[in-house]
């Protein structure tokens, strides 16, 4: 009777227990194999980084607060880093990475359709990737994302629409592909085309008259070692007005140095057109010799960054 008592007891027990909610937790690091340090083991973290944390075997806390049950805000914090480190490898491998977290997006997304880690990591990538005043903003890293974006058959056919322009604006005038050439024409009225530069390198300059970023880049721009490698010719300012007010831009034109090509849009072809993805000025292009586009809508840091590296 006693050994029946205890059984019924621990059934009453069981039964009256909360059924164990979604957990929370911190967010899980990225584990390299022993032999991968410096710049290996940034193009292993750009595949590995998020395996741990899109992992589809928990059932973690997802609300406003947190993403598979991490802080939202620390998961944003990881999206900054990780996006980072994508800037500082391969495009190739930056792109490899992408894909395989949007591969495990679609996986969590699959296994639990209340989830909002697909939600959530889509709006965060998109804002570090292709938001036009982010500093990590790349559309070249962010192409393979917004096009698997496009098809994904979580998304209804209205916001994949919209994926679908925004990949084929990344894919304008794209890093290693030809830039669009185009005509323009300076403040005595003389028309010039891109291509009609010649320069080892060709920095394409979209600018607004009183803008003050602009006027920050111009500094820079003046400033050594970018002002000697512009008087030597090693590097060609094409600076170019692509709006309507000509009366504004007139009265700032002499705010920009004699040494580079100045002028604007006579025909508006650039946006209407839509030679180029300019969705904010300033807007920076460097290309090569033969106007191959090496950085497209570069910030600042990334420009300087990259000539120095090239050792200019």
């Amino acid at each position: 009777m006693k050994r029946i008592t205890v059984i019924l007891l621990a059934l009453c027990l069981a039964c009256t227990q909360a059924p164990k909610g979604p957990s929370t937790r911190s967010f899980p690091e990225v584990r390299y194999p022993a032999m991968l340090e410096g710049y290996e083991a940034m193009e292993y973290m750009a595949v590995h980084f998020w395996d741990a944390f899109l992992d589809t075997s928990g059932r973690w806390l997802c609300d406003s607060l947190h993403i598979a049950g991490v802080e939202s805000v620390k998961v944003e914090e990881k999206v900054g880093f990780y996006t980072t480190v994508l800037g500082q490898i391969s495009l190739q491998e930056a792109r490899k990475g992408v894909a395989a977290v949007f591969d495990k997006m679609e996986a969590c997304q699959a296994a639990d359709t209340l989830s909002n880690v697909f939600e959530k990591l889509t709006e965060l990538f998109s804002r570090y990737l292709y938001d036009p005043n982010s500093p990590v903003r790349n559309e070249d890293i962010y192409e393979p994302f917004v096009s698997r974006l496009s098809t994904s058959r979580f998304l209804r056919p209205s916001r994949k629409a919209g994926y679908a322009h925004d990949a084929q604006m990344c894919r304008l005038n794209a890093v290693g592909t030809p830039a669009t050439d185009f005509t323009f024409t300076d403040i005595r009225g003389r028309r010039h085309t891109l291509y009609g530069v010649k320069a080892p390198y060709t920095l394409l300059f979209f600018t607004n008259p009183g803008c003050p970023s602009c006027r920050e880049i111009i500094d820079t721009l003046v400033e050594e070692p970018l002002a000697t490698l512009v008087n030597e010719g090693i590097i060609a300012v094409v600076n170019v007005y692509i709006d309507e007010d000509l009366d504004a831009w007139r009265d700032y034109e002499h705010v920009y140095p004699r040494t580079w090509y100045t002028g604007y849009d006579q025909d508006y072809v650039i946006r209407t057109d839509v030679l180029y993805n300019v969705r904010a000025i300033p807007s920076l292009y460097l290309l090569d010799s033969e106007k191959r586009v090496l950085l497209k809508d570069a910030p600042t840091e990334r420009l300087l960054n990259y000539l120095q590296n090239s050792g200019l």
